[in-house]
């Protein structure tokens, strides 16, 4: 496979690693420092939404319609109840404020999304996803040496086995998974697995991490079932 034969190709990767890489996940991991993670997933799913709109307006054949818009919406609310105890953290201007920048991090996902989604059918998943995962390697390991360069380091086995499987399941074979299946589903469809991470996150943590499992949590996770089932619903065909 050669890398980069189009400047449509290259555009792409530079496209991702600003949107999808850099300016998301450097937001989202900055703002974790003072907002609770829970109230960070209900911040960032908003991204089905704002992936809905942006197709909307950007991809030619992906129309909002009113029973996915309602459908995603119901996630969302869905998310929020699972994580409505988090709320409360709102309280200090700190919090206040970098939850407000959190909700940038899903608006610059959805629009790398839809640029690779409108331009890059005839690109390798392997390319969108590699090329830019090393282009922000470059990009962010040399900003946090600099900004960061007073922390304290750790690298002992737990950390280090976060950071394995984080790379491998977490970034590289989940981003070039979801590359191929952008390719073969409608953007806004496939932005509903969002809604996922935090109903599968929640069953994690009790099923192995003795957290509690409330009235509240099931049924926030039965409304985000309900909701991508009312979006992902076809159409019903013409007579």
């Amino acid at each position: 496979m050669r890398l980069g034969r189009s400047q449509v190709e290259r555009r792409l990767w530079l496209a991702s690693t600003v949107l999808n890489f850099c300016a998301s996940y450097g937001i989202l991991y900055w703002a974790e420092q003072w907002v609770p993670s829970g109230l960070t997933a209900v911040l960032f799913a908003t991204f089905p939404l704002w992936m809905g709109l942006l197709a909307h307006l950007l991809l030619p054949g992906e129309r909002l319609t009113p029973r996915a818009f309602a459908g995603a919406l119901a996630g969302f609310a869905g998310v929020a109840v699972i994580f409505s105890e988090d709320f409360r953290s709102l309280g200090g201007p700190q919090v206040a404020f970098a939850a407000a920048v959190v909700l940038l991090s899903p608006v610059s996902s959805a629009l790398g999304s839809v640029a690779i989604k409108r331009w890059g059918q005839g690109i390798h998943p392997l390319s969108l996803s590699a090329v830019p995962m090393g282009l922000t390697a470059l990009v962010m390991a040399p900003a946090a040496w600099l900004l960061e360069r007073g922390r304290e380091v750790t690298f002992d086995t737990r950390s280090v086995a976060a950071l394995v499987y984080l790379a491998v399941f977490g970034s590289a074979i989940t981003f070039t998974l979801y590359y191929w299946l952008l390719k073969r589903l409608p953007a806004t469809s496939l932005a509903l697995i969002t809604y996922a991470t935090p109903v599968v996150a929640v069953v994690v943590g009790s099923l192995f991490l003795d957290e509690p499992f409330t009235l509240r949590i099931l049924l926030g996770a039965l409304l985000v079932i309900a909701g991508v089932a009312v979006a992902m619903r076809p159409r019903p065909k013409a007579a």
